[in-house]
């Protein structure tokens, strides 16, 4: 046997001998800040792809084929829950036939499904906005939840990848402790806040867990544009008073900017879900960007 045989005979050897490569649990997450637990709790053990992206809103997207080829292809389906993805998630799982990631199925799990909702048990009403009977789905701005949802998502990816049970329970121990750390901070540092205006309900879950309260929001009803006058009574009713109004990056800045201007009010636009590839500390970075721009209201 020559001496490029005898090294080739080794190297399959070896090949054969070393254990295989692990398999990274597939999931697909449909907002970042879902994608943020699964790269969060599962580490180089998952391979997260979201399907709404940051300057997206997540109530009103449409089914695209991406979203199809990547469900199809997913080990898990991480959703936010609540009906927030009501009116384009269903359509994406049917065209996706993947029968893993079914609702009711191990392949899907809703965040939502794991922790008590604020605003629950409201009638579906249309003459009442954009309302969600299940509860107000943007938990996500509130980590103590998103601690509680990590922790329930470590149990699920344990489920898929047993090997990786005591990994991914020990990430989402982490994620809630730093969590916890930073929570009495950004209490402190709201307090004495007078309030806020929001554009939509979306940060009320944060402005509970900071007890600040909410003035107003620049939607008459959510999900309803604004209309003259409806900003007009708000100023009506807010003036002379202090506070601040924030919005997102997806709503127009028409209605809150004439607020600012009337009220003398600061007015700030921020980034409602953290960025595409966030982890969990550039999450908490994330939240701490609101908490300052909350606590900016005061006098």
């Amino acid at each position: 046997m020559t001496r490029s045989s005898v090294l080739a005979a080794a190297v399959a050897a070896s090949a054969l001998a070393a254990p295989p490569a692990r398999a990274a649990v597939n999931v697909v997450a449909t907002t970042s800040s879902m994608g943020m637990l699964a790269r969060t709790v599962g580490g180089d053990a998952v391979k997260v792809t979201v399907l709404s992206p940051p300057d997206r809103d997540a109530h009103y997207l449409l089914a695209k084929p991406s979203m199809m080829v990547a469900l199809r292809r997913a080990d898990l389906l991480v959703a936010v829950g609540a009906e927030l993805e009501a009116g384009w998630l269903p359509a994406a799982i049917q065209g996706a036939s993947n029968p893993k990631i079914l609702p009711g199925q191990g392949g899907y799990f809703e965040g939502a499904a794991q922790i008590d909702l604020i605003e629950a048990g409201q009638a579906a009403d249309r003459a009442k906005g954009d309302v969600h009977p299940e509860g107000n789905p943007h938990y996500y701005m509130d980590p103590e939840r998103m601690a509680v949802v990590a922790k329930a998502l470590a149990g699920r990816l344990s489920a898929l990848a047993p090997a990786e049970a005591a990994r991914f329970r020990t990430s989402a121990e982490a994620f809630a402790r730093a969590v916890a750390e930073r929570v009495p901070g950004w209490k402190q540092r709201a307090a004495g806040a007078p309030g806020v205006v929001l554009y939509h309900k979306d940060t009320n879950y944060l402005a509970a867990l900071l007890n600040v309260p909410i003035l107003g929001f620049v939607e008459p009803l959510p999900g309803i544009p604004p209309t003259a006058a409806h900003l007009q009574d708000l100023v009506r009713r807010l003036s002379g008073k202090s506070g601040v109004i924030l919005y997102n990056t997806f709503q127009s800045g028409d209605g809150p900017i004439f607020l600012g201007r009337n009220l003398g009010w600061k007015t700030q636009q921020l980034q409602l879900e953290c960025d595409l590839d966030a982890t969990g500390a550039r999450y908490l970075d994330h939240i701490d960007r609101w908490v300052t721009a909350i606590g900016s209201g005061k006098p």
